[in-house]
């Protein structure tokens, strides 16, 4: 018996205040009726919205003043759990005095951010975050029928984490800028997956149609795919466009040759490397490397090793370069 209140006393406190005051006293549940709102001159839209996975359901009220698209009021009803409850009383309350076209704009991590007691705690644990997934969706459905177009029009991009409202777009290009290599740093720059985690990899609270994991692995194979082509226009075109190329461009076209012809056997050794920096003058083009694992402490990276690289580099890319380990 002391376990299971153990249990329910920490589930309880994965909860915010609000959320657990909201769930039995709900500000805005109800519903408003056509003949009031065409009396007071406005548009009634009533949409409905069901989350299968979990048989969570919605019905969302909008009174709109037709002259400004502004809702005037709104109201809702949910058939679900609490926290259904307490996050559509937030989305609704959301709703009221925007115009329609800025209530769209309204994510499910804005619902979830009202939620919360203070800024830095989550308002619900991670597998109940879906239940504010639910308010993008029957707003856009309400928006869809005041302004007589699909619901999907709103969408522009595709969205891989629903939670954060993270766009497949968004994720590719944090990833290339940054030279992201983990779903953690994903999820540290762009906040994709730190919720529910069901579109980090299969298996998750709800099936996906896209997964960080792949989206991770196909931008890095197109990454290196641009690094080869780099290196192989770099290497057709001859020194004079190589050190003409930019700092990002230089870059990439050396990791190419270094990928191509070096590293594997740096690899083997239980070492490898990576640039620091690139430099260059009339004379020289100096090129600033670490090297990693078992190369950091091999004689031979100051010799042998280094000699390879700056002579692989030389022959395929230009001669005026150096190599400077730090």
């Amino acid at each position: 018996m002391g376990k299971a209140n153990m249990l329910g006393e920490s589930l309880w406190d994965s909860y915010s205040n609000k959320v657990t005051t909201l769930m039995n006293n709900p500000l805005h549940q109800g519903e408003i009726f056509e003949a009031d709102a065409t009396a007071r001159g406005n548009k009634l839209i009533v949409a409905d919205y069901g989350a299968e996975s979990c048989g969570d359901a919605v019905r969302l009220y909008w009174e709109i003043d037709p002259n400004t698209d502004t809702i005037i009021d709104s109201k809702f009803k949910s058939f679900g759990c609490g926290t259904a409850i307490a996050s559509s009383d937030v989305m609704t309350e959301l709703c009221i005095g925007k115009k329609v076209e800025e209530a769209v704009k309204i994510t499910n991590l804005d619902v979830e951010m009202a939620l919360r007691d203070d800024p830095e705690t989550p308002a619900v644990p991670p597998q109940k975050m879906h239940c504010s997934v639910m308010a993008y969706d029957v707003i856009k459905k309400a928006a869809g029928l005041y302004m007589g177009v699909d619901a999907e029009s709103f969408e522009t991009e595709i969205i891989v984490c629903e939670c954060a409202r993270v766009s497949m777009g968004t994720l590719q290009d944090v990833i290339r800028l940054n030279n992201l290599t983990t779903v953690q740093q994903i999820t540290d720059y762009t906040k994709a997956g730190g919720f529910c985690k069901s579109c980090i990899k299969p298996g998750g609270h709800e099936a996906m149609d896209h997964y960080l994991v792949d989206i991770l692995a196909d931008t890095r194979r197109k990454m290196d795919e641009d690094q080869m082509k780099a290196a192989a226009d770099a290497g057709a075109a001859g020194v004079k466009n190589f050190e003409d190329m930019t700092m990002v461009q230089k870059i990439h076209a050396i990791d190419a040759i270094i990928d191509e012809n070096v590293r594997q056997f740096l690899v083997m050794d239980g070492g490898d490397m990576e640039i620091i920096d690139i430099k260059s003058s009339e004379e020289n083009i100096d090129v600033y490397i670490r090297y990693l694992g078992a190369c950091s402490g091999c004689a031979s990276s100051s010799t042998g090793t280094l000699y390879a690289i700056e002579s692989t580099l030389k022959e395929k890319l230009s001669d005026k370069i150096r190599v400077l380990p730090i």
